[in-house]
């Protein structure tokens, strides 16, 4: 019998390492769109198992509200993934890097209380990641849910800021600090861990709302980089390997793609965080200086539109957040379908922070099936765009904005970009000539190559195919 029960703590640990493969090999595949589906499926297969192994611990005693809560769970997240539209997937991955790092703090915060409750003082490294736990769940969860607020259009996705905010949020980060020293010592004060849990939500907040609602791409990432380390300090508190490895590799994917996001809009993360970046102030003068632009605009129907994309050899897609807005997706790669009968070459290109979440345009476009091998990441397409034809535009602003390559005074100079200028021709599908997220005006619209075409992403893709259809 005690070799049994010898057996099962060094099975449970084998099982551990064979879902902390398939973790990696899963987030290997998931560098890809072409092997990302089956990425997750073996992520997902290594989660059941750690789970599956997990629940064979003797330690686990009320399996009965595990799997009531397993189920709830299920459900719920079935109903969700079935009902959310392509668009608000945004704001679903911010509500689960919210709830992770919800659990995460709970998780801490219940170690504490069983500690409190049994009047047993814990060892100086259990209150270490109790303390960080709350720090790192309680920032995730409120930070998260303001990131979902802005994207939702609940409040404004305009940075929100005040007088003496930094130091106020010094003084915040200073405050927990303190808090933190003083629980090391005493570390069965109530009233001081429950003030740290306080600080710890209000600090989420507070990092979140100076942030503009188009620098979300980076916010969702950097989140998720902290649900990571929220999981992983939560492994640290309940001794569990599983959760720690898990953790750190969300928390360092998450920190990888952040740094990659910033590089793609020539910024650094503390530019994002704490410039209030977006608030449209500087955009008459970013405007008018350094390269004056002729303000003449140059409009085309669907029919021209049509002719110029059915003759042309090659051309260029580039989707932006108005195409996801207008759940366009299905009628772009229609478009496609069509031009590719009349033996046109079609591409899309990939701007890294295009919509308002890592990959947003590449899920968006799977949805419709777009084969993967026509999707290029910016730095793949950008060379070949003198050669296309004519690039066609759907709702991208900033990310096609020559002022970033041109203009030393934008404020989004330096910042790489979609070199749709450089092709044949360029049609743009757009509601109205109104600025993107960084609030500066466009000079692309205002080329002598550059042709408008105003209305809804999604009915004038549809205009477009009809006509193409009768070439």
């Amino acid at each position: 019998m005690s070799g049994i029960s010898e057996l099962v703590p060094t099975t449970i640990q084998l099982t551990y390492l064979v879902a902390a493969s398939l973790f990696f090999f899963g987030l290997k595949q998931l560098g890809s769109p072409a092997t990302a589906r089956n990425g997750n499926l073996l992520a997902s297969i290594g989660m059941l198992i750690a789970i599956v192994a997990t629940l064979l611990n003797q330690e686990v005693l009320n399996y009965q509200m595990i799997l009531i809560a397993i189920a709830i769970g299920s459900a719920i997240g079935a109903i969700g993934a079935q009902k959310v539209e392509m668009t608000a997937m945004p704001q679903m991955v911010g509500l689960f890097n919210g709830l992770g790092g919800a659990a995460s703090a709970l998780v801490a915060v219940g170690e504490f209380w069983r500690y409190f409750g049994a009047f047993e003082r814990p060892p100086l490294d259990t209150t270490i990641t109790v303390v960080l736990g709350v720090l790192i769940g309680g920032v995730t969860f409120t930070g998260s849910l303001i990131a979902f607020a802005k994207l939702q259009g609940i409040m404004s996705g305009s940075p929100i800021v005040f007088p003496l905010q930094q130091p106020f949020n010094a003084l915040l980060l200073g405050g927990f600090l303190a808090a933190s020293v003083y629980l090391c010592v005493n570390p069965l004060n109530t009233p001081v861990f429950l003030a740290m849990v306080g600080i710890s939500l209000v600090l989420g907040v507070m990092f979140v709302i100076p942030i503009g609602g188009g620098d979300m791409p980076v916010v969702i990432s950097l989140l998720n980089s902290f649900s990571g380390l929220a999981a992983s300090a939560a492994g640290f508190v309940v001794m569990n390997n599983m959760l720690i490895i898990a953790g750190a590799l969300v928390g360092a994917s998450g920190i990888i793609l952040t740094v990659i996001m910033c590089k793609a809009m020539n910024r650094s993360l503390t530019n994002v965080l704490f410039a209030g970046f977006g608030t449209g102030e500087s955009s008459s003068a970013a405007a008018s200086s350094g390269g004056q632009v002729d303000k003449n605009v140059h409009s085309i129907d669907p029919e021209e539109s049509a002719m110029m994309l059915g003759y042309a050899r090659s051309i260029a897609i580039v989707p932006g957040y108005g195409m996801a807005v207008a759940q366009a997706q299905h009628a772009v790669r229609e478009l496609a379908d069509q031009l590719d009968r009349l033996g046109v070459e079609v591409k899309y290109a990939i701007h890294p922070v295009a919509g308002r979440m890592p990959g947003h345009m590449n899920v968006l476009l799977a949805e419709a099936n777009v084969p993967y091998e026509q999707l290029y990441d910016m730095e793949d397409i950008n060379p070949q765009l003198e050669q296309v034809d004519v690039a066609l535009v759907i709702g991208a602003n900033d990310v096609v904005n020559p002022a970033a390559r041109d203009n030393a005074g934008s404020p989004i100079y330096g910042m790489p970009i979609l070199e749709v200028d450089k092709a044949g021709h360029t049609i743009v599908i757009k509601r109205s000539l109104n600025t993107g997220f960084a609030g500066i005006d466009n000079e692309l619209f205002y080329k002598d190559k550059t042709m408008m075409l105003f209305g809804s992403a999604k009915d004038m893709v549809a205009k477009i195919v009809s006509e193409v259809k009768q070439l």
